[in-house]
C-alpha cells in the first residue's frame, strides 16, 4: 500500500550514502539548493574526507570569482558527515551512491527500510543495475527510484529518474520535480539496461571502431572528423581513453549480455585487447593513444592542397548538405544549378566526377551502376555552412584527378580534408543514423519519449545535437536509406532499422513536429 506523500521540498532532510567523487558531487548539489545533507560512508574517517575535497573545490570556485566565500561556507555548513547509518533516520529522501553490486545495494536499503519512515524516498545512483532487480529485496519496493546522476554531479546537467517495475509514479514524479528544482535536466525512463544515455552512446564507440577495424582510418582522424565536421567535444577514441577502457568496455558488454546478445551493442576485439593488455587510456598512461610525458598524439590524416576548380554544377538539391551552395558561390567558383531527377538526392558534378552525399553505400558500389563517371562521396557535417573538415571517399574507379579534383573544391570551402578507405556510410553518417536508430528503439520500446532522448544525449555525454533532432535535420528517409544499404553491405542485423523510424519514414513525418 503506497503511502501518501507531500512534494519534496528544500526543507525536507537529504542523505547521500557513499563519499566518493559521485556521491560527495550530490550532496554538493542538494545543499546548494538549500538541503541540509547528511553524508555517510561506511568507511571511517572517508565522509570528512569527502566534505573536504568538497570544500577544496568550492574553495577554487571562489578563488576564480565564481562564488562567494559567504555562499561557500553557507554550503558547507548544510553538509554534515556521519559515521553510522542509523543517523540517516530523519531524511525524507536517502540517495545511494556506492558500488555497483546488487547484493550490497539490496542490503543497505534493506536497512534503510528498518531506519527511516515509510515515506521516505529512496534513490539509487546506479548506472548499470536494474532498478527493479534492487527493489524486488525491499519491503516497499513502491518507494525506490533510479536517479541517475552523471560525473562530476556539481557540473553535469542530466539526471536520469528511473522508474522500477514497483516504483510508484508519484516517487518518481517527486523525484524529477525535485531534480529540476536542483536545476538539473531532467529525463523519465523505464529501468531497462543501459536506461537512456548507456544504451543510445553505444554506436558513438561501435562504428568509430568498426571503421578503425576495417582500416578505414585511424584513431586521429576518426577523431578529427567527429570534433571538426560533427562538432562533438571530443572524438569516440579520446572520449574512450578518458572514460576508461576498462569502464567503457564493461559497460557495452553489460548492455550486450542483458539484451541477449543483441549485435546492436556487440563489444569490440580491438577495445578487449587493450583492456587485456592494461591499456586502460589516461588513467594508466595508455590506450588508443599515448600519454607518456614524451608522447606526441599523431596528427589526423589530411590531403595535401589541391587546385580549386574553376566551374560547378549541382544537380538537384544537396538536402542536408545545401549549405555547400553558398560556400561555393563566396568561394568565387563559378555555379550552374539545374534541376535533378525526383526523389533522387543531388549531386555535386565537375566533369565526369560526381559527388555526393553518402546513402550509406561505398563509393566503389554507386560507380559500377553509372561506369562512365568517377564517384567520390562526402561524409555528414552537422553545419556543412560552419565545417572545417570534411571526410571524403573515392570509389575504387575513380582516378586521382578525380580524388584531387573533389579534395579542391573542399579545400577552395576552407574544410580540410580528410580522405578514408571506401567503407559503407563513411565515419559520421554511419554514427548518427545508429545513434537515431538506437534512440527511435528506445522510444519504440517506451523505455522514454522523443525529447528525452535529445535531451539526455546533449546534457548527459554533451552531444551537439540530439540525435533524433539530427535525424530530422538530415531527413529520415536519408537515415532509413543509410541504414536499409548498411544491413545490404554487411548483412547483419545490427543495422535492422527501427520499426518507429520506418513507420516516421512511410508516414512522412519528423520526430518532432
Amino acid at each position: 500500500m503506497t503511502v501518501a506523500m507531500n512534494p519534496l521540498s528544500k526543507n525536507d532532510v537529504v542523505a547521500v550514502i557513499g563519499a566518493g567523487t559521485m556521491g560527495a558531487g550530490i550532496a554538493q548539489v542538494a545543499a546548494q539548493f538549500g538541503h541540509s545533507v547528511l553524508l555517510f560512508d561506511k568507511a571511517e574517517g572517508a565522509a570528512q574526507a569527502g566534505l573536504d575535497r568538497t570544500a577544496k573545490g568550492l574553495v577554487r570556485l571562489v578563488e576564480s570569482g565564481k562564488m562567494s566565500a559567504e555562499a561557500k561556507d553557507a554550503l558547507l555548513a548544510r553538509i554534515q558527515p556521519t559515521e553510522t547509518i542509523a543517523d540517516l533516520a530523519s531524511a525524507r529522501l536517502v540517495i545511494e551512491a556506492i558500488v555497483e553490486n546488487l547484493a550490497v545495494k539490496q542490503a543497505v536499503f534493506s536497512e534503510l527500510e528498518g531506519l527511516c519512515a515509510e515515506n521516505t524516498i529512496l534513490a539509487t545512483n546506479t548506472s548499470s543495475i536494474s532498478v527493479t532487480a534492487i527493489g524486488a529485496g525491499l519491503k516497499r519496493p513502491e518507494n525506490l527510484v533510479g536517479m541517475h546522476f552523471f560525473n562530476p554531479a556539481p557540473v553535469m546537467k542530466l539526471v536520469e529518474v528511473i522508474k522500477g517495475l514497483a516504483t510508484d509514479n508519484q516517487v518518481a514524479q517527486q523525484v524529477f520535480d525535485l531534480a529540476q528544482a536542483w536545476g538539473k535536466h531532467t529525463v523519465m525512463a523505464k529501468s531497462t539496461p543501459g536506461f537512456i544515455v548507456n544504451r543510445v552512446a553505444r554506436p558513438f564507440y561501435a562504428e568509430g571502431l568498426r571503421v578503425l577495424q576495417e582500416g578505414g582510418a585511424d584513431e586521429a582522424t576518426i577523431d578529427a572528423i567527429a570534433r571538426e565536421a560533427g562538432q562533438f567535444r571530443m572524438g569516440p577514441f579520446e572520449l574512450m581513453d578518458l572514460i576508461g577502457h576498462d569502464v567503457n568496455y564493461a559497460v557495452t558488454s553489460s548492455v550486450f549480455d542483458a539484451y541477449y546478445g543483441d549485435q546492436r551493442f556487440l563489444p569490440s576485439l580491438i577495445q578487449k585487447d587493450l583492456v587485456e593488455a592494461g591499456f586502460h587510456g589516461r588513467k594508466t598512461g595508455r590506450g588508443f593513444y599515448d600519454y607518456a610525458a614524451e608522447a606526441v598524439k599523431p596528427e589526423p590524416s589530411t590531403f595535401d592542397l589541391q587546385d580549386a576548380p574553376n566551374a560547378v554544377t549541382v544537380v538537384g538539391n544537396l538536402g542536408v548538405a545545401e549549405a555547400l551552395v553558398a560556400r561555393i558561390e563566396s568561394a568565387g567558383i563559378s555555379l550552374t544549378r539545374t534541376t535533378g531527377v525526383e526523389d533522387q538526392a543531388g549531386e555535386i558534378q565537375i566533369g565526369s566526377l560526381r559527388l555526393a552525399l553518402t546513402d550509406g553505400r561505398m563509393a566503389t558500389e554507386r560507380n559500377a551502376a553509372q561506369p562512365d563517371q568517377e564517384w567520390v562521396l562526402f561524409d555528414l557535417a552537422l553545419d556543412y555552412s560552419k565545417a572545417t573538415r570534411i571526410a571524403l571517399a573515392a570509389a575504387d574507379q575513380a582516378s586521382e584527378l578525380a580524388l584531387k579534383q573533389a579534395a579542391g573544391l573542399f579545400q577552395a570551402l576552407g574544410m580540410k580534408v580528410s580522405v578514408i578507405d571506401d567503407v559503407a556510410g563513411m565515419v559520421l553518417m554511419r554514427t548518427v543514423a545508429m545513434l537515431a536508430n538506437e534512440g527511435a528503439d528506445a522510444v519504440n520500446q517506451q523505455v522514454c519519449d522523443v525529447a528525452a532522448v535529445d535531451i539526455a544525449m546533449q546534457s548527459g555525454v554533451n552531444y551537439p545535437k540530439g540525435p533524433l533532432a539530427w535525424a530530422d535535420q538530415v531527413g529520415l528517409a536519408h537515415v532509413h536509406q543509410v541504414l536499409c544499404n548498411l544491413v545490404i553491405t554487411y548483412g547483419e542485423d545490427r543495422y535492422r532499422p527501427s520499426p518507429l523510424l520506418r513507420r516516421k519514414v512511410f508516414g512522412a513525418q519528423n520526430f518532432h513536429g
